[in-house]
C-alpha cells in the first residue's frame, strides 16, 4: 500500500516536471525582428497567442479575421508587446478579400516574409444529422481558406524569392476522427497542400509546414467542442498521456521556431504537440458514442442560440 500511494506521487510529481517554465525563455529577443506576418484568425484564441509571441520576438504583425471590433481590441492588446501591428477584415472564404489583405500588408510594411494560415470553423455533430450548410461552412473557412491565403501570399512571395508558410491543422488530419467529419475532410486537405506545396514551391524560396495540435482550450471554440456539462472535457483530458491540456506559449513558441530562419532546413514537416494524445488512440472525438440523443439536441440548441 505505502509503494503504491509513493508511486502515485512520483507519478504525480513527474506531470507537474512537464509543464512548461514560467517567463519568456526559450528565444533571443529578436528571433524574428523585421518579419511581417499575416495570421489570419488573429483576433482570437490560438491565432492571437501565436501573434503575441510573434510580436514579443520582433515581427510586424498584421491580424485578420470577420469582426471588426474584435481585431481592433486584439490589436490594441498586441501592440503591448511592442510589436507594429495592423489589422484588416477579412473572410478567408472571399478571394477578393483576401486579395485586398495582401495589398494592404503590401503597402503598409512592403513585404510578406511569413504567413500563418489559421482559420478554422469546427463544431462537433453526428454525421447523419449534419446539413449540407454545416459541412460547407466548415470546408469553405478551413480548406478553401487557407487554399486562398495561401495562392495569393505564395504569388508574392514566388515575386519576392523566398518566404515561409505554416499551417495550423490537427491529428485527425490522418487519422479521421468521428462527430468532427468536415473538420477533419478540410484539414486532411490543407496537410495535402502543405506536403504538396513544400515540393513544388522550395524552388522559389518558400518553405511550407504545419502544426498539428491537440486539445488547447480558448474560449470560442472549446464551447462548442466541449459544451459544459457532459463530461466531454475530462474525457478529453483522459484520453492524453500527460492528463493535461495544451498551455497556448507551447504552441506559441513551437509556432515562433517553425517560421524563424533558425528553422531553415525543415519543409514539408506537420509536428505534433499533443502530449501524446493520439498515439494513445486515434480520432479524438471518436468516444462521443457515449453521448446520449438528448444531449445532442441540446448542443445543437446551444449552438444555433450562439449565432
Amino acid at each position: 500500500m505505502i509503494k503504491e500511494v509513493q508511486s502515485q506521487t512520483v507519478s504525480l510529481l513527474n506531470f507537474h516536471l512537464l509543464k512548461p517554465p514560467k517567463g519568456n525563455l526559450m528565444f533571443e529577443k529578436d528571433l524574428l525582428k523585421n518579419k511581417t506576418i499575416i495570421v489570419t484568425g488573429g483576433g482570437t484564441g490560438l491565432g492571437k497567442s501565436m501573434a503575441n509571441r510573434f510580436g514579443e520576438l520582433g515581427a510586424n504583425l498584421v491580424i485578420a479575421s470577420r469582426k471588426d471590433d474584435v481585431l481592433k481590441t486584439a490589436a490594441e492588446d498586441l501592440r503591448k508587446t511592442g510589436a507594429e501591428v495592423e489589422w484588416s477584415v477579412c473572410d478567408v472564404r472571399n478571394p477578393g478579400d483576401v486579395a485586398e489583405l495582401v495589398s494592404f500588408t503590401k503597402e503598409r510594411f512592403g513585404t510578406i516574409d511569413i504567413l500563418l494560415n489559421n482559420a478554422a470553423g469546427n463544431f462537433i455533430c453526428p454525421t447523419e444529422k449534419l446539413t449540407e450548410g454545416g459541412f460547407k461552412v466548415v470546408v469553405d473557412i478551413v480548406l478553401n481558406g487557407t487554399f486562398n491565403c495561401t495562392l495569393a501570399v505564395g504569388k508574392e512571395m514566388i515575386e519576392q524569392g523566398k518566404g515561409t508558410m505554416l499551417n495550423i491543422v490537427t491529428t485527425y488530419a490522418w487519422t479521421g476522427s468521428g462527430y468532427v467529419v468536415p473538420s477533419a475532410a478540410a484539414k486532411a486537405g490543407v496537410l495535402a497542400i502543405t506536403r504538396s506545396l513544400a515540393v513544388e514551391w522550395a524552388k522559389y524560396g518558400i518553405r511550407t509546414n504545419a502544426i498539428a495540435p491537440g486539445p488547447f482550450p480558448t474560449e470560442g471554440a472549446w464551447s462548442r467542442l466541449a459544451p459544459p456539462g457532459l463530461g466531454i472535457e475530462k474525457a478529453l483530458k483522459n484520453r492524453i498521456p500527460l492528463k493535461r491540456f495544451g498551455e497556448h506559449v507551447e504552441l506559441a513558441n513551437l509556432a515562433s521556431y517553425l517560421v524563424s530562419d533558425q528553422a531553415a532546413y525543415i519543409n514539408g514537416e506537420v509536428v505534433t504537440i499533443d502530449g501524446g494524445e493520439w498515439l494513445k488512440g486515434a480520432g479524438e472525438f471518436n468516444e462521443l458514442d457515449k453521448v446520449p440523443k438528448l444531449a445532442w439536441k441540446a448542443m445543437s440548441a446551444f449552438r444555433k442560440g450562439k449565432k
